[in-house]
C-alpha cells in the first residue's frame, strides 16, 4: 500500500511531462525528408516553407533530400523515425496516394505510419512534348500515338504522372512506352534531350522549358486553366474528360505516435507562414494554389484519394516499372 502514493505521483508527472515537453518544443533543428531530388517542385515547396517555418519555430529547419524509388526511401525514412516532432515528411500525393495501389508491397503505410498536419500547395499536372513530335493538342498526340503504337516514349518522375498518363493511355487506347526517373526535374530534362518524346509533370518543373520553346505544352489537368500558362487548355477543354479532380499537393506529416501538441504546434506555425504574402507570391509563381487545411480536414481528403487511386491503379493494373 505504501507503494501506491509513489505510484500515483509517478503517473501524474508522467501525464505532466508531455504537455511540457510539447510547450518547449522545439529545442534543436527539425528536419524536413523529401523523397526526390533537389531543384524538383516538392523540393522548392518545402524549401521556400522551411525558410520561414525556422522563424516561428526559432530553430533551424533543414531540408534532407532522400531520392529514389518514387519517394519511397524518404518515405520509409520519416516512417521510422522518432515521433518527437524532429523528424516530418514532405509528403506527396505520389507518395500517400498513388504508391500503395502501384507497389504490391510498401514499406510504409500512408495511414497507420503517419499524421497528416496540414497541406502546403496544390497545383496541375501538364502534359508537353519535344518540339519535333508532330503534334500540337492532345487530341493529335493520342491520333500520333495511335498511328505509332509503342513508338513514343514518355517520361515521368513520380508516381502520380506515371499513374496519370497511364490513365491516359487506357482511356484513349493508345500504347506509349513508359522512361522513369528519379524526379520530375530529371524527366523534363530527358524530355528536352530527346530521350523521350512525352513528359508528364508539374507545371514548375516544365515552365522555364515551356518559356524557351524547348518543350511544347498540350493540356493541363484541374478544372481551370493554369493562370501561368493561359493559353494551354485542360484536358477537359481537349474532350479528354476525368481530370478535373486530378492535382498534385504537397503536405507535411509526421510520424505516427508524435504528440498531439506538437501536431497543433506545426500546424499554426505552418498556417502563418502560408498566409504571408511572399509565399504566397512564390507558390503562385509554381502555378499553384496555397493549402492551409486543419491536419483532420487534410487527413480525410488523403485517405479519400488514396482510396480512390488504389482502387483504380489496381483496376487499370497499373504497377511500378
Amino acid at each position: 500500500m505504501r507503494k501506491i502514493p509513489g505510484l500515483f505521483l509517478a503517473l501524474t508527472l508522467a501525464f505532466a511531462c508531455g504537455p511540457s515537453a510539447a510547450q518547449t518544443y522545439p529545442v534543436k533543428p527539425v528536419r524536413l525528408a523529401v523523397g526526390f531530388p533537389p531543384g524538383g517542385v516538392n523540393d522548392i515547396i518545402g524549401r521556400i516553407v522551411a525558410a520561414k517555418l525556422s522563424e516561428g519555430l526559432g530553430q533551424a529547419v533543414i531540408v534532407e533530400n532522400k531520392p529514389g524509388g518514387n519517394g519511397v526511401i524518404g518515405t520509409d525514412y520519416v516512417a521510422k523515425a522518432a515521433p518527437d516532432g524532429y523528424t516530418l515528411l514532405i509528403g506527396t500525393i505520389g507518395t500517400m496516394v498513388f504508391n500503395p495501389g502501384l507497389y504490391e508491397r510498401l514499406p510504409y503505410d500512408p495511414v497507420k505510419d503517419f499524421i497528416a498536419i496540414t497541406r502546403f500547395a496544390s497545383g496541375p499536372l501538364v502534359f508537353a512534348v519535344h518540339p519535333t513530335v508532330a503534334a500540337t493538342s492532345i487530341r493529335e498526340l493520342i491520333a500520333l500515338a495511335k498511328a505509332k503504337p509503342g513508338q513514343l516514349f514518355y517520361g515521368s518522375g513520380a508516381a502520380p504522372h506515371h499513374v496519370s498518363t497511364e490513365w491516359f493511355k487506357k482511356e484513349n487506347g493508345v500504347n506509349m512506352v513508359h522512361v522513369g526517373y528519379k524526379g520530375g526535374s530529371q524527366s523534363v530534362m530527358a524530355a528536352v534531350a530527346g530521350e523521350v518524346q512525352v513528359v508528364v509533370s508539374s507545371i514548375a518543373d516544365v515552365l522555364p522549358q515551356l518559356q524557351a520553346g524547348r518543350l511544347r505544352a498540350l493540356a493541363v489537368s484541374g478544372s481551370s486553366r493554369s493562370f501561368v500558362i493561359p493559353d494551354t487548355p485542360t484536358l477537359a477543354e481537349s474532350g479528354v474528360p476525368n481530370y478535373e479532380q486530378l492535382v498534385l499537393w504537397t503536405g507535411l506529416f509526421a510520424p505516427a505516435g508524435t504528440p498531439r501538441a506538437i501536431i497543433d504546434r506545426l500546424y499554426g506555425e505552418v498556417s502563418i507562414v502560408l498566409r504571408q504574402d511572399s509565399v504566397r507570391e512564390r507558390l503562385a509563381a509554381l502555378s499553384y494554389d496555397v493549402g492551409g487545411m486543419p491536419p483532420a480536414e487534410f487527413g480525410a481528403a488523403f485517405r479519400a484519394e488514396l482510396e480512390k487511386w488504389t482502387k483504380l491503379t489496381r483496376e487499370f493494373n497499373i504497377r511500378a516499372n
